[in-house]
């Protein structure tokens, strides 16, 4: 199979120097719009689609951003492997501003978005023990550090819905659970990206630490916007190198993450709702 990367994250990821034969592409999905057109071209030799979460002009909340929509989009480009690039707070002194971490682990405390492309008419049940690729994530950090990114392997992402940040209760809440960052954006991306059968990776780059910091208030809007320019450039800098790393030709996963659906689905054929069928087509037509 064919590599085709799939870039989910910011402006600033997507306007990359080398990106050959680029051009924004429309995708229609039985699931709505997504967040914007798609921005595709080659890197390195490599096929690459860059989707900006919140449209340009950062037009979506956290709430509402197309989920369904985003990851049944890039499954009709033809996207292999989905690496999330995000902006999150640390709830860890040693994860600083300016620091990446590769994200492991999921709590899902959001609640007012549609979390599975199945339902009445089509139930099925998918794994999220180990939420994202261990293959794709080796990736990301093998680029990160070659991009000289502070780089910190493994850890817990607390989705929150939003778009409000955490009092201070909250924060140290999440904390005691044992969460290392915070975001409003992973979920349900991760989970959905499962169900389209497509591996996915999350790099968070931290732009502040939460609340629960004694310092937290200290912090003036000037550094956080000069944490996140910053990190824009890692992040480039990091996609850059994925390319090499991924190359053009794609194995099966070694974790399965391309057969999420084999025992999935629950529904017996002659029982499963026709129109439903029908805007599965792109996420799970291999198995129905």
């Amino acid at each position: 199979m064919q590599t085709k990367i799939g870039i989910i994250g910011g402006s600033g990821i997507y306007e990359m120097d080398g990106l050959e034969n680029a051009a924004w592409v429309n995708v229609d999905s039985p699931w709505g719009a997504p967040s914007d057109a798609i921005l595709t071209g080659t890197l390195g030799g490599v096929d690459m689609a860059f989707l900006p979460r919140h449209g340009r002009g950062h037009v979506h909340s956290p709430t509402t951003v197309p989920y369904r929509a985003n990851i049944d989009a890039l499954k009709r480009l033809g996207v292999t492997d989905i690496i999330s690039i995000s902006a999150c707070g640390s709830f860890r002194e040693d994860r600083a501003p300016g620091d990446f971490v590769i994200v492991d682990q999921f709590i899902d405390r959001t609640f007012a978005r549609e979390k599975s492309f199945f339902g009445t008419g089509c139930v099925a049940h998918v794994s999220v023990a180990h939420p994202t690729c261990e293959r794709l994530s080796d990736a990301c950090e093998a680029a990160g550090r070659d991009a000289g990114i502070t780089i910190h392997r493994g850890g817990t992402y607390l989705a929150m819905e939003g778009p409000q940040f955490s009092s201070i209760a909250e924060s140290k809440m999440y904390r005691s659970w044992g969460c290392d960052v915070i975001g409003m954006t992973n979920m349900p991306e991760a989970k959905l990206a499962r169900e389209a059968e497509i591996c996915y990776a999350s790099v968070a780059m931290i732009t502040d630490y939460d609340s629960w910091h004694p310092d937290h208030g200290a912090v003036d809007i000037t550094e956080i916007i000069a944490t996140l320019q910053g990190n824009g450039t890692k992040a480039r800098d990091l996609v850059a190198r994925l390319p090499a790393l991924l190359g053009t030709m794609r194995a099966p996963c070694p974790h399965g993450c391309d057969r999420a659906l084999e025992y999935a689905v629950m529904t017996a054929p002659d029982k499963r709702d026709p129109a439903l069928v029908a805007k599965l087509d792109a996420v799970a037509g291999r198995v129905l």
